[in-house]
């Protein structure tokens, strides 16, 4: 696994770095919106997705390794490489462009992407899926989030 494990660390890192550069919690346009009590504050942020992101690379390594080299490795890769692929786009599409409704349209997309994701794991290894849990559970509160403040500032 020790293979696997790198290229999906390589790729998740990737998609890391790409949310990180384009985050801006600080900057004086997310300060100005609307948000909701219950929204954590910035510092959990980075808290929260790091072990996520571990989860994320050894979960996939995982549900590769156990896909076996057939046409279930292929789904699972391009299952891993789709959600990854939203997942990074969307801290540049709320923050960057600061375009909170589309974000929402993304994460949406996101989350069903999650869903296929968790599924495919589970079915290669189901350690693999369970340890997708959080990071869909995540996302999910991200997309309440999300719409809050799409609410709130309209």
């Amino acid at each position: 696994m020790s293979r696997t494990l790198w290229k999906t660390s390589l790729a998740v890192t990737g998609a890391a770095a790409l949310g990180s550069v384009s985050a801006g919690p600080g900057s004086t346009w997310y300060e100005r919106l609307d948000k909701p009590s219950w929204q954590p504050p910035p510092a959990a942020f980075p808290l929260v997705w790091t072990p996520l992101y571990g989860l994320i690379a050894y979960a996939g390594a995982r549900a590769l390794d156990r896909a076996g080299d057939g046409a279930e490795r292929g789904r699972v890769r391009r299952a891993l490489a789709a959600d990854l692929v939203l997942n990074a786009a969307w801290t540049p599409l709320f923050f960057a462009a600061r375009k909170p409704r589309a974000a929402l349209a993304e994460i949406a997309v996101l989350n069903a992407a999650n869903a296929v994701l968790v599924r495919r794991a589970w079915r290669a290894d189901r350690a693999a899926g369970a340890l997708l849990l959080p990071y869909a559970g995540w996302t999910a509160f991200a997309t309440a989030l999300n719409a809050a403040i799409v609410r709130r500032n309209p």
